[in-house]
């Protein structure tokens, strides 16, 4: 599945490795997806790029997801989830510079990570203006709905409405940061004619905010035990 992925057609593919995997496969799902990715020769041409979501900065994972892939070919990007500060941008930062310095751009043949920080709680959207500063390396922002919606006991509509504040915040500030990136809410349901409409009609309204990506849809990828889905973004 994880070769399978590379026949896709895409501006983005993610491999997750937060919250499809256990605790107890995080080391192997880590050491796999390194393995596949050692194994590339390059990027496939109809991917745009090849991203990794790494575990959140509080838990104990982010750091060796980061030490073990940072400097892995072909990753153009780490997807950080759950970011609540400027802090969590500045760890990440000062990480890939240590464990991948020629990834970290000293020099003029280096290739920065870029980095794309998941907004999912209210601490977060209040605190946009200290996280888009906080890296030279951020490219972009993806709203996480569901996240977001728990944090504050929300109830998802077909409307949207209740996420008018955070989605206008999270692209203003992408705009006001000059950001490459401001990537909508995910489409929970696009399957069949009625969910292809809402898809559509989803894709319109996060153009017309100014959202310039969705993530539209995610599969699993299994690799023995161990699961790595993958995110598809399309712009």
């Amino acid at each position: 599945m994880l070769t399978k992925s590379l026949s896709l057609t895409s501006d983005n593919v993610t491999y997750d490795l937060e919250d499809s995997v256990t605790p107890a496969n995080k080391g192997p799902a880590r050491t796999a997806l390194r393995e596949h990715l050692a194994s590339l020769s390059s990027r496939p041409s109809s991917i745009g790029e090849l991203a990794v979501r790494i575990n959140a900065v509080e838990t104990p994972f982010a750091l060796q997801d980061l030490t073990t892939l940072a400097s892995a070919p072909n990753i153009d990007a780490i997807v950080i989830p759950k970011v609540n500060s400027a802090s969590d941008m500045t760890f990440v930062t000062d990480v890939i510079r240590h464990a991948a310095p020629n990834r970290h751009g000293s020099s003029p043949d280096a290739k920065p990570l870029k980095l794309i920080a998941l907004i999912e709680s209210a601490r977060a959207v209040m605190d946009l203006r200290s996280i888009c500063a906080a890296s030279p390396y951020l490219s972009g922002l993806i709203f996480a709905a569901e996240d977001f919606a728990l944090d504050l006991s929300l109830t998802r509509t077909p409307s949207l409405k209740e996420f008018l504040y955070a989605r206008s915040a999270i692209v203003t500030a992408a705009r006001a940061f000059e950001l490459p990136s401001a990537i909508d809410l995910v489409c929970t349901s696009y399957k069949g004619e009625e969910g292809l409409k809402r898809l559509e009609e989803e894709c319109k309204n996060g153009r017309e905010m100014g959202f310039n990506g969705k993530r539209t849809s995610s599969f699993c990828c299994r690799l023995k035990s161990h699961t790595v889905p993958l995110f598809l973004l399309s712009s």
